[in-house]
């Protein structure tokens, strides 16, 4: 009966202390938080504890955050930086391989450390992303450090974040934020090869069973001037007889990738069949375009065929504008404009109109 009741306290006491780990607030008020972007099509996400200032202003650089490493009479290393937040360690992860302020690092999640200085601090990406603080930080785990230059602020930030800014197509700006101090660094991303991996990967999958994603990297690829060989083959499958479709569209696609690999001929023969099959606007932007390859002959051919497609329009009318004032022939460019102006869809346009007649009186191009 004596060891029973033993059990039973044993149990009640281990119910007890079982039942005392709630979920509450982060110790000290602190706020969780993520931070995260795309760059390209790499994700940057940060996990962080948010401190406040609390009344603390000038307390915190250099005192609150302490310059160097330095013994915190705690776990097991004798020189830890800041956690770059509070409580537990910060952590950045990248889903591909990035570079930080120019030096690679591989993608992963890492442990993000600061050793402040206020001329020059050392930004720490170590392995370990799961210990709590920088108590047990290990400087065998570093894998890449970088140093940058802290900013003065103009405001002062109550609550540690850290925000993405100078977004490009291929790079951001992470600032760590807290009173009236910034930490920038900067994130870039191999968008051309993520980016073409990702369309090889896609085009394998049921999305490859249709024209339209192979169009995509096709135009993708021209409109970056890069993997132009292989952008060829995924124009030819657009517009093969199999899953293709030979429409403006694909076919445009395909003559642009011709051309910047310098086979103009026969781009201008896959254009010839394109134009016929394009809406008025289609054909129309394909008559500027070449306008701003000073390509001028060919232009007016453009627009001339769109007028002949869709008469007395206002867009092909203005076509014949552009195309005739190109090529110097500025008195058949003003007969056209004439009869634009009245078709006119807006005042805008209107306006326009009016000043390119302006123009045309004058001997002067439009374009």
């Amino acid at each position: 009966m004596k060891s029973f009741l033993l059990a039973a306290c044993l149990l009640s006491a281990g119910l007890a202390q079982s039942q005392r780990l709630l979920t509450i607030t982060p110790s000290g008020g602190n706020k969780k938080a993520v931070s995260g972007e795309k760059i390209g099509l790499t994700d940057v996400t940060i996990h962080y504890d948010r401190p406040g200032v609390k009344g603390r202003e000038g307390k915190i650089w250099g005192q609150l955050v302490p310059v160097g490493f330095i013994d915190q009479g705690f776990g097991t290393t004798k020189e830890a930086p800041w956690r770059a937040g509070s409580n537990e360690s910060t952590t950045i992860e990248f889903s591909t391989d990035v570079k930080v302020e120019g030096q690679p690092i591989a993608a992963g999640k890492y442990g993000f450390f600061v050793a402040y200085d206020p001329n020059e601090c050392t930004l720490i990406f170590n392995r370990d992303n799961t210990s709590w603080g920088s108590y047990y930080y290990d400087a065998s785990k570093d894998v890449l450090r970088v140093k940058v230059k802290p900013v003065a602020l103009d405001r002062s930030v109550e609550w540690l974040k850290y925000e993405f800014t100078n977004q490009t197509e291929n790079s951001a700006v992470v600032n760590l934020m807290w009173e009236k101090l910034a930490i920038p660094f900067k994130i870039e991303v191999d968008l051309i090869k993520t980016q073409i991996e990702s369309f090889r990967r896609e085009l394998r999958t049921d999305r490859g069973f249709y024209w339209t994603p192979w169009q995509n990297a096709a135009q993708w690829s021209v409109d970056h001037n890069t993997n132009l060989e292989e952008a060829l083959q995924w124009a030819d499958t657009a517009v093969n007889s199999t899953l293709g479709d030979r429409n403006f569209v694909s076919l445009s696609t395909k003559a642009q990738v011709l051309a910047k690999l310098g086979r103009t001929a026969e781009a201008a023969a896959v254009m010839k069949e394109a134009v016929p099959l394009g809406t008025m606007q289609q054909i129309h932007q394909y008559g500027r375009n070449l306008l701003t390859g000073k390509q001028n002959k060919e232009a007016l051919e453009v627009f001339k065929t769109n007028y002949e497609k869709y008469p007395n329009q206002f867009t092909t009318l203005m076509g014949l504008v552009r195309g005739y004032s190109a090529n110097g022939d500025y008195k058949t460019a003003l007969g056209y404009a004439e009869k634009a102006l009245p078709l006119s869809p807006n005042a805008l346009n209107k306006t326009a109109v009016e000043k390119m007649i302006g123009q045309l009186k004058e001997g002067k191009d439009v374009n």
